[in-house]
């Protein structure tokens, strides 16, 4: 195998909702028809502090708002169910520069991982309007919420994709859009782009950008490492 340009990282790996895909308004209404079926209301500050999940701590904070009787798997599967059934009717619409991004990924030879706090039905929902859009496989390695103990702002999301992947993690761009998920690929190791959509990101340790459009991966490579402190 031929040595890794350094001026590239060894893989990207991309979050999903919000990052890679602009659902974070399906998330809205699916968490306002779920609410609303538990009896209580939700507004966009809600959607704003469970950003990034994971599936149960969201399912908490909705049991805990309404004041409903009802179990967190219970209110977790409400949710999983209101957001696959729009996933599902509801054309694919990617983040400014996104697509480009992966797909320059994948006509260069870098690996990509898809890291998410959404469980395994919901990205397979998302990865079928991928692969009708780009025509090719879109991912090396996937990991959902539903696959690791501890889901994100913890670090094993990162580290299992790092590892399917046969990486380090330092090795890798993570991109990220919520503080949750930034906290995830930090604490991982990860070199760590934000583009901030919903929630402001102060974290330390990742470059803050307003958008992917018009940045190539080794300019993300680049800024990312300069906010780890890596060395290139």
């Amino acid at each position: 195998m031929p040595d890794a340009d350094p001026a590239l990282p060894a893989a990207v790996l991309f979050d999903m909702d919000g990052t890679l895909v602009d659902s974070e308004h399906l998330w809205l209404d699916a968490e306002h028809a779920t609410m609303a079926r538990l009896g209580g209301t939700w507004s966009e500050a809600d959607q704003r502090h469970c950003l990034g999940g994971p599936l149960e701590r969201v399912a908490e904070y909705m049991i805990e708002l309404s004041g409903a009787r009802a179990t967190t798997t219970s209110v977790g599967t409400m949710l999983l169910d209101e957001m696959e059934q729009r996933l599902r009717a509801t054309p694919l619409a990617w983040r400014p520069g996104a697509r480009e991004l992966l797909v320059s990924c994948r006509t260069s030879g870098v690996p990509t991982a898809l890291v998410s706090a959404s469980w395994n039905r919901l990205i397979d929902a998302v990865a079928d309007h991928i692969h009708e859009d780009i025509r090719m496989v879109a991912f090396d390695a996937v990991v959902a919420g539903d696959d690791v103990a501890q889901s994100k702002p913890h670090p094993d999301p990162y580290l299992r994709a790092a590892s399917l992947l046969g990486l380090e993690p330092g090795d890798c761009l993570a991109i990220e859009d919520s503080p949750t998920g930034v906290q995830s690929a930090v604490a991982a190791g990860c070199q760590v782009v934000a583009v901030p959509h919903i929630a402001e990101i102060r974290e330390p340790g990742a470059a803050v950008i307003g958008s992917l459009a018009g940045r190539s991966l080794g300019d993300l490579w680049l800024a990312a490492a300069a906010a780890g402190g890596r060395p290139l």
